[in-house]
């Protein structure tokens, strides 16, 4: 029998925008979704659960396609697994228990910004200033929602929800970075796979913590954050960066955060106002005119 090999796609722009489109509609519920699975698990468990669910899904993905682990990408992966499997979810969930979802929503929307400027400093590119201009404005305006805008008082919850973007733009730069040599479901599969031995053991270790009998909608929306969030969310996002291309499929994770605000009134009944819009829209124009600088 030959391996079945998974080639790279072929630069389809429409249909890049559409899979991008549909990993962000997948990563904008994650907050949301996340206070639901709070209500019958202890955020340790969701952290490792999530993640050793989705290692076994991208197991047996990688052993259909027959794929040969990349052992010069070792560290890579590690770097990955440690933000991208751990550090933004362990944040988020712990972050999730005391913040409301719409707020983390706009607070993380300055997570693209975050890339760009880790990419600046990883990838040794040169900003002009109109960028760090705009990088500027964008993080005085979550500053300013987070101090008096959005009708809460800032707490510990906020810290780390700035830990879980400054660890996911990180991982998004060397996952990217590794993106240049496999393709990008392979990425996180690898990753994810490589944690499997710490995620099963964090997972059986806190399988007793939180409720003994959670309901029905907390495990669905474990299930979700598993193979929604983890896995199919990255394979439709990578798949439509290889599609349509990295800058302009980038672009449609600015509506990431109205994604997140939408999904937090339908599933937790939290009210969107016009003060969170008004910040939710001025911090993407602010994104999207730092991503559109020039940057050599």
């Amino acid at each position: 029998m030959e391996p079945v090999t998974l080639p790279y796609l072929p630069a389809k722009p429409f249909l890049g925008l559409l899979s991008g489109f549909i990993g962000v509609v997948i990563f904008g519920a994650t907050l949301p979704v996340t206070r639901v699975a709070l209500t019958g698990f202890d955020p340790a468990f969701i952290t490792f659960a999530r993640a050793f669910l989705a290692g076994i899904a991208a197991a047996a993905v990688l052993l259909v396609a027959r794929k040969r682990f990349p052992r010069k990408d070792l560290r890579a992966l590690a770097l990955i697994g440690a933000t991208l499997v751990f550090g933004f979810p362990g944040f988020a969930n712990v972050a999730m228990q005391t913040v409301p979802a719409a707020h983390g929503g706009i607070v993380l929307g300055v997570l693209p910004l975050l890339t760009a400027v880790f990419a600046a400093l990883v990838g040794g590119e040169r900003p002009g200033l109109a960028f760090w201009v705009w990088a500027v404005v964008g993080a005085l305006l979550v500053l300013a929602f987070t101090l008096r805008g959005g009708g809460f008082v800032p707490g510990i919850g906020h810290v780390w929800l700035g830990c879980a973007a400054v660890v996911s733009a990180f991982g998004y730069v060397v996952s990217g970075k590794l993106s240049r040599k496999l393709p990008g479901w392979e990425v996180i599969a690898w990753a994810l796979v490589l944690c499997l031995p710490l995620t099963g053991l964090g997972s059986w270790l806190t399988l007793q913590v939180g409720m003994p009998r959670p309901p029905e909608a907390a495990l669905l929306a474990l299930a979700y954050l598993a193979f929604g969030s983890m896995f199919a969310g990255f394979f439709f996002w990578n798949a439509g960066m290889a599609m349509g291309g990295i800058a302009r499929v980038g672009q449609v994770q600015l509506l990431q955060t109205f994604v997140t605000l939408g999904f937090s009134a339908l599933l937790l009944g939290e009210v969107v106002t016009p003060v969170m819009f008004a910040f939710a829209s001025a911090v993407a124009l602010a994104v999207w005119f730092g991503r559109k600088a020039r940057v050599a």
